[in-house]
Order: structure tokens, then sequence, then C-alpha cells
């Protein structure tokens, strides 16, 4: 936790409510995302109990398996959820545009991409196993399913996957997304109850954040938001309601299931869409679209492979390929932290406050200075900058600036409480610097050694160029009719 961090968790104590640590929205938001919250049955790892899923935050759909023990009551949950999922995602892949990329031949790429959006981690990481439980599924010989499960397994498996990619947004989890904006008076493990953090954020009328939380934890008033369920509503109402089904599966005992069920997923959902109106009123990031570019990319790549009837994803990476991944992973990482410390000026004081990046005012430039001699002469204004914060970078240093994307200098001089900067790279092909590309006096800037040319959206792993989604070719995998039988048994 950083020391700003720790601070804004300090107010909200004081203040009896969470305290912004942003100033905009570092996350896309599609204009109609799926909300999808999904149940599992106590005890079992991938047994899919329900699940609440839509666009229309009006108009929910809910689908039951009445029996979660029963492996075709399952599968048919599957295809069920197919039918509203597929046509969600597949829909953005109609519509595509041109890339021109420089030095390489242009690439069609997707409009708009899907974006899925479940309350926690823990739905991210049920969504993966679920992919995994159908994506090797087959429609034909023992044990068949039908085909749209196993194209529902592999598009499950692709956005949990990409929802490792630091940045990425094609599948969000909102009390992690939230927590990226605001610090509420609780700890960690508590902002993971979705109900409890909209509750310092967001508190009713009359009420404050902490007794807001404490109302939270109560689960006949807000049910857990999943995947798991409240011990007690397992006990006493679902068991008896699913035995009922059990020992006589009738339509009747079917809706007393699915009704069960329903009280545990609305309020979740009504939540669920107060995040996205809390997030939607946050101004967006000027690098968001950038990730959101790169994100359509991965997923037109995607949309590709399917049309070519490429294999499911492999079980694991192979040594080669996750070697790739992991790195792919470590540079998506620290370009995202600089993208959002250049967007947002909260977050670059962070930086501040570690030495790496500095502000302050322009007390003296000189716009026309240049060094060497004829020919080689160069234009290298100088500009001197009188700053209060720690400054912990060493004379040679190159350094950008938040506000002029492309701008770049380097550190020549540190006295004192000054900076002294010769501006290399941003100020135009003259031999005068371009109007307004070397800051003025009196004017207020900021520099961090987190360069321009490090945080933009080329320094990002280019999925377009990777058609694999593991960083490398995956191993073709062929499940045998042992595996099909041990899959979801």
């Amino acid at each position: 936790m950083s020391a700003l961090t720790a601070l804004a968790q300090l107010r909200a104590i004081r203040d009896g409510v969470a305290q912004p640590i942003t100033t905009v929205r570092h996350c896309h938001l599609a204009p109609h995302p799926m909300v999808f919250i999904p149940l599992r049955l106590a005890g079992e790892a991938a047994a899919p109990l329900a699940a609440m899923v839509g666009t229309d935050p009006g108009h929910p759909r809910l689908l039951v398996v009445p029996q979660p023990r029963n492996r075709d009551l399952r599968f048919t949950f599957a295809a069920e959820l197919a039918e509203v999922v597929l046509p969600y995602v597949e829909g953005f892949g109609k519509a595509t545009e041109t890339v021109e990329r420089k030095g390489a031949e242009p690439y069609e790429r997707c409009l708009d991409a899907p974006q899925i959006l479940v309350p926690n981690r823990q739905a991210v990481a049920f969504l993966g196993l679920l992919g995994r439980s159908t994506r090797f599924r087959r429609a034909d010989g023992p044990y068949p399913v039908h085909p749209s499960v196993p194209l529902l397994g592999r598009w499950l498996t692709y956005f949990a996957d990409r929802s490792q990619q630091p940045g990425s947004c094609l599948l969000l989890a909102a009390t992690e997304t939230l927590g990226l904006h605001w610090a509420t008076g609780q700890s960690g493990l508590e902002d993971a109850n979705l109900a409890a953090l909209l509750g310092w954020i967001a508190p009713p009328a009359g009420m404050t954040g902490p007794r807001a939380a404490e109302e939270a934890e109560d689960p006949l008033l807000w049910p857990p938001a999943g995947p798991a369920t409240d011990p007690g509503f397992d006990n006493e109402v679902l068991a008896p309601a699913v035995n009922a089904y059990e020992e006589a599966p009738t339509e009747r005992a079917v809706e007393r299931v699915t009704q069960a069920l329903r009280t545990q997923l609305e309020p979740t959902w009504r939540l669920m869409w107060r995040a996205v109106e809390l997030l939607r009123a946050l101004p967006e990031g000027a690098r968001v679209r950038d990730r959101w570019d790169v994100d359509r990319g991965s997923f037109s790549r995607f949309v590709e492979r399917m049309a070519e009837g490429g294999p499911p994803q492999a079980r694991r990476d192979g040594a080669v390929g996750a070697a790739a991944r992991l790195a792919g992973l470590e540079r998506a990482r620290a370009s995202y932290d600089v993208q959002r410390a250049y967007d947002d000026p909260l977050v670059m004081a962070e930086y501040r406050l570690t030495g790496e990046a500095f502000a302050g005012t322009i007390t003296s430039a000189d716009p026309e200075h240049t060094e060497g001699e004829g020919r080689s002469r160069k234009l290298r204004p100088l500009i001197t900058v009188k700053t209060a914060d720690p400054v912990r970078l060493a004379p040679g240093t190159t350094v950008g600036s938040p506000e002029r994307r492309g701008h770049a200098a380097e550190i020549v001089e540190i006295t004192g409480g000054e900076v002294t900067l010769k501006i290399t790279k941003g100020m135009g092909r003259g031999r005068t610097p371009a109007p307004g590309s070397v800051p003025e006096l009196g004017e207020r800037v900021a520099y961090t050694s987190l360069t321009d040319d490090f945080q933009s959206s080329a320094a990002l792993p280019d999925p377009e160029l990777t058609p694999w989604t593991h960083g490398g070719p995956p191993q073709e995998y062929v499940p045998s009719d042992e595996d099909a039988q041990e899959e979801w048994s």
C-alpha cells in the first residue's frame, strides 16, 4: 500500500466515507456491458448452481441448475448460458476496420469488443474453471453436448486469460475496479465484499460508510456476491429445495429452486449496475482508449483464430510459451503503471514521493540554446525548475512531461531545490522551437523518469502480431473418452 492510499484510508475513517484516490477513470466502460453473476455449489470448484446475466439492468436472465450434481443438467445450463453469451460476443466480430501499421502490413480489427463485468476476482476464476470444463467437450461420440458448449468454453477461457493482462478491460471484476479508484476505511479483505465496498463509496442517505458496510455484512439483507453462497442459505433454503427436486423433478420443484436463487442474485445485480453508474461518472483517462484498442486487437485475433478452426486452448503453456507470456505480462504491468501516472496527477504524486518525479515552476528558460557547431549544431533549449519535491534522479537521466506527449528532456544539474533541464525532443524540426514546445517562465510543470516513450501504447505487447492468447502456439489437445468423462465429473 502506498503512503497516499494509506492517508486516504485514514481520511475515510475520519470522514465516514470512501476517498477518491484517482482523478480519472483508468478503465474502459462499454456502452452496453454484459453483467455476469455466477453462483457455484458449495464444496465444488466448478459446479455451476446459477447465473444472472444480461446487458439490460431491468431485464436480467436467470439460469439455474436445479440439481448441480447432475452432469446432464450442468451441460444444459452451459448450453442455455451459451445462448445468451455467444450472440453478444460474436456480434462484435462482424464490423471491422483496416488498421495501417508503420513498417508492417495492415490488418483488420473489430470496430468494438465485448465487455463482461463480474462482481469479484473469485468470479473471474470461476469463469476460467467453467471454460476449462466445457471447451474440450464434444458434440458427438460418448457424452455429447450441444455444439455451443465447447465454443462457450473457449470464449470463457479467453476472457479469463485476458483478465490477467494489466490494463485489459474485456473482463472486469467490480470490487477490483472500484478499489482502484476509491480508498475505504476497511481492510482489503473487507473490500472484497461488493455491498460493503459500495456502502463506503456511496452510503445511503442519512447513513455513514462504516454503518452501511456493517449492514452489508448481514447475508439476509445483502447475500454474498458469489460465486460462493451463504452457508445458512445453503442449509436452510437451498438444500431442502434441491432435495424436493430430487424426490419429484417437477416444474414446481424447479420453480422453488429458481425463486430461492433469485433472492441471492437480485441484490448483487442491483449493486453491479450501481458500480457501473459510479465508474461511468468519472472522466475517462487519456490513455484508456489506447489500451482498449489493444483489447480490440486481441479480440480480433481470437475471432480470426476461431474462424480458422484453431484448436482449443491448451490445458497449460509449454516452457517457451509460458516464458513469453510472463515476459509480456511484466512489460504490460510496467507500461500500465506508467500510463496511469501520466493520466492522473494523484497517481503521479506517488512517484513524486519516491523521488522518481518532481513538479515545480519554471524560473528561467533559454529556448534558443544550441549545442555543437556548423552542420552538427542542434537546438537544445534549457529550462530551470524550482521544486520542493525530493529529486532522486542523477544528472543525465532522461525525463518526460505528462502535459506534453512526445516531449523529452535530460537532467543537466540539480542544485538545492532547482533542477536544470535540457530539452532533447518535442521542439519541432525548425531552427527555433515550435510555439508552446518549450515551457515558459512561471509555468507549472512536472517531469518524471517514467518517459513518454516507455508509456506509449507501442510499448505494450502487440496481440495483433501474436495470434495465440498464451504468447505462443498452444499444444494441440484432443480429449480422450476418459478425459470427457473426467471433465465436470
